[in-house]
């Protein structure tokens, strides 16, 4: 028999996702903060949107928040990886996603 310890993402009463180390889960929480409240401020926006919409594009935005947060500071689009480095980061990036051990958790 083995045991295996699991950090669980709960929102609402539901579970959201399960990861394998507490910094994954927190950083996954911290995402879902982020999409929360960019969700409540879109809902302030002159443009009306779907409220499936709203969510994917706060989630959307939160997931980008590195992204977001360059543009809003410089004004300008985040430089991608120069073009020698490029294949091995997306390589990498690859790599970890394929061992990444974050598994869904199924609503009940």
């Amino acid at each position: 028999m083995t045991v295996e310890i699991k950090y669980v993402v709960v929102r609402e009463g539901e579970e959201k996702m399960s990861f394998a180390n507490k910094k994954d889960a927190d950083a996954y929480d911290k995402m879902l903060d982020l999409a929360e409240v960019l969700g409540d401020w879109l809902q302030e926006s002159p443009l009306k949107l779907e409220d499936e919409q709203n969510d994917a594009l706060a989630m959307w935005l939160a997931e980008q928040r590195d992204a977001l947060s360059t543009i809003i500071k410089t004004g300008k689009l985040p430089e991608s990886a120069p073009a020698e480095k490029a294949p091995a980061a997306r390589k990498k990036a690859a790599a970890d996603e394929e061992t990444a051990e974050v598994k869904p958790i199924k609503a009940a």
